[in-house]
């Protein structure tokens, strides 16, 4: 049977692209934004902005053939359409998404690549130089990001051995929390690491639209208005909100009282936890793996932070690239064939390969990040260099680095 355009699944892919746009532009920014000195809120939020806008030209330049086009050797795609040069004209549907046009496959993947690249950002702030980060975008984006997403999505090797990642469990959160590890192991610590969030309601709203725009991330992968993209919404708003009352749990038993940047905290670890699985689990898997999200992100952001010693600023790692594992394990254990066709099962039904396979992805994905993010990071520090200057960072980097101030105080 020849594939057939779908209104209703072209419609709600265009808004799951528009809601995974929104997840950085401004979500990302916003909830970073909020969580630093305000001398630094305008080059936090600018950080991921400025992503966006690189993320977007090199896609459909090279990026979109490299991670999805016609396998080579099972590492990477052939650029065939530099440009994307004639594929919106051809009106083709998307060889991965039959029912919906190509160009509009390549947009909602885009988005995708773009929020991996601002998310690592977090870490960095208030001590990486702009130009320095202008210089790490394209060239991680090319090294590192684009490989992973064709090993995974694009009929790389991972995929050809069965490991599955629904939305970006290894793509892009063990990718950019690895990744992150990386630059701040370079960077070294901030002056001041222990300096409290400047504006706790900018990060209530970036939390909101990240978790706003996570149902096009997660139910979106779904590529079609489809039971499968119901069940995900369903997975993946349980998991954040199992993530925050847990996160918040740990607070209270911890200080007495639980925080509102906790909460923000788990909910995100709930969200990250979901993605590579939203489109695999039931419902209490769902509420297990928000649980055991929240707790991995609690300790290693309050005890294993601080024993190693990094300067991971916004806790990208600790967040992120845990709960990114913890997600794609999770796959392994309960994937179900009962909402996923195309796997036989995770232990739960008896099945053992799959966790295997899992576990490998994480492992290949986070050494190659980190080890790729390290010596592209030591190339830059060694050529234009990575790190502002005390003084710079002692005083701001929106003064020093842009000329601006977030804010006009008397």
């Amino acid at each position: 049977m020849s594939a057939v355009l779908s209104s209703g699944d072209t419609a709600w892919m265009l808004i799951s692209t528009a809601l995974v746009i929104l997840m950085t532009i401004p979500g990302v920014a916003l909830f970073y934004g909020g969580l630093i000195r305000r001398e630094n809120v305008l080059n936090t939020i600018f950080l991921s902005f400025v992503s966006f806008a690189i993320v977007s030209i090199l896609w459909f330049m090279y990026g979109y053939d490299m991670a999805f086009g016609a396998d080579m050797w099972g590492f990477i795609g052939t650029i065939a359409n530099p440009f994307f040069g004639g594929v919106i004209e051809a009106n083709t549907l998307s060889t991965y998404a039959p029912t919906i046009p190509t160009g509009l496959y390549a947009i909602f993947q885009m988005t995708f690549a773009a929020i991996t690249v601002a998310l690592i950002s977090g870490a960095v702030v208030e001590r990486m130089k702009f130009s320095a980060w202008l210089a790490f975008i394209p060239v991680w984006l090319t090294l590192v990001y684009l490989p992973v997403a064709h090993w995974m999505w694009g009929g790389g090797w991972l995929a050809q051995m069965g490991a599955l990642d629904f939305a970006g469990g290894t793509v892009v959160h063990v990718n950019c929390g690895m990744a992150a590890l990386a630059l701040v192991l370079l960077l070294g610590a901030r002056k001041n690491s222990n300096l409290l969030p400047h504006h706790l309601g900018y990060s209530v709203i970036g939390t909101g639209l990240l978790w706003f725009g996570w149902f096009g991330f997660n139910a979106g992968s779904a590529l079609g208005a489809t039971n499968l993209a119901v069940s995900a919404m369903i997975v993946t708003n349980l998991s954040a909100a199992v993530g925050m009352l847990a996160w918040m749990l740990m607070d209270k038993l911890k200080t007495g009282k639980p925080t509102l940047l906790g909460a923000l905290s788990g909910a995100i670890a709930g969200l990250a936890a979901i993605t590579p699985a939203a489109g695999y689990v039931n419902i209490t898997s769902a509420i297990i793996i928000g649980f055991v999200a929240a707790i991995c992100g609690y300790y290693a952001v309050s005890h294993l932070k601080p024993r190693l010693g990094y300067d991971d600023a916004l806790d990208v790692f600790g967040i992120h690239g845990v709960s990114g594992i913890v997600g794609t394990l999770a796959v392994g254990i309960f994937a179900s064939p009962l909402i996923n066709s195309v796997t036989t099962g995770g232990l739960i039904f008896g099945q053992t390969h799959l966790i295997g396979v899992q576990l490998l992805a994480i492992v290949v994905i986070g050494a190659y990040s980190f080890i790729m993010t390290l010596i592209i990071g030591k190339v830059i520090d060694k050529t234009i260099g990575l790190r502002v200057d005390d003084a710079d960072e002692i005083r701001g980097l929106d003064i020093n680095l842009h000329e601006e101030s977030g804010y006009r105080l008397s």
